[in-house]
């Protein structure tokens, strides 16, 4: 009986949480728009925007659980129509987009960031989460765009998977540098904000 309140006090939802969750699906729609602002950061079609960077900060600092949230709720306010997408694009359109895949894996790496600090919460722990979620990011975005590419969406001439691979190479320095700082970020930040429990070596709780 007390596991089970235990457990149900865990996932019980206060309206800070539902304040967190906005936070970082305000904090997407904004990194994902930098480009508007700096159109040479568009490289083969694809923008370089920090919406992966938030999307896993979300995972680290809120959790798996709240950070997938988050992003969904990102996800789902641009399916609806309001421009907050790379480029203020949005839409259902969207979904036959060759950078949606990009935005699906959001979901995908905020939960795996956030499972992975949840069991350990050493420096290295949150480093190499971020790190394990961009390359999560990269696998499932390129992959969509190649099929999209080659099955729904008019492509490039000459257009091949490894194109597809090398339009991914610019930005992929960037993004390493900002995984790495985002775990060292996280990890000071959650041992401020405490927002989810994270496990130390010793296996507490804290």
């Amino acid at each position: 009986m007390q596991a089970t309140a235990a457990t149900r006090s865990q996932v019980r939802w206060h309206p800070l949480d539902l304040v967190h969750c906005a936070l970082f699906a305000t904090l997407m729609m904004i990194g994902a728009n930098i480009t508007s602002f700096a159109p040479f950061l568009v490289v083969g079609g694809v923008p370089i925007t920090l919406q992966t960077f938030f999307a896993v900060l979300a995972g680290l600092i809120l959790g798996s659980r709240k950070g997938a949230i988050a992003c969904t709720v990102y996800m789902l306010i641009g399916l609806a129509g309001a421009p907050v997408f790379a480029r203020f694009s949005g839409g259902a359109s969207s979904l036959v987009s060759p950078t949606f895949g990009f935005i699906v894996s959001f979901i995908l790496i905020a939960y795996v960031a956030g499972r992975i600090v949840e069991r350990r919460g050493t420096l290295k722990s949150f480093v190499i989460a971020a790190l394990v979620a961009t390359a999560i990011n990269y696998l499932f975005g390129t992959n969509w765009m190649y099929s999209a590419y080659s099955l729904w969406f008019s492509a490039p001439e000459g257009f091949s998977y490894w194109m597809a691979w090398a339009w991914m190479m610019p930005p992929l320095p960037k993004d390493i540098l900002l995984a790495v700082l985002a775990g060292i970020f996280a990890f000071r930040m959650q041992k401020v904000l405490k927002i989810i429990p994270i496990k130390t070596k010793e296996g507490e709780v804290r």
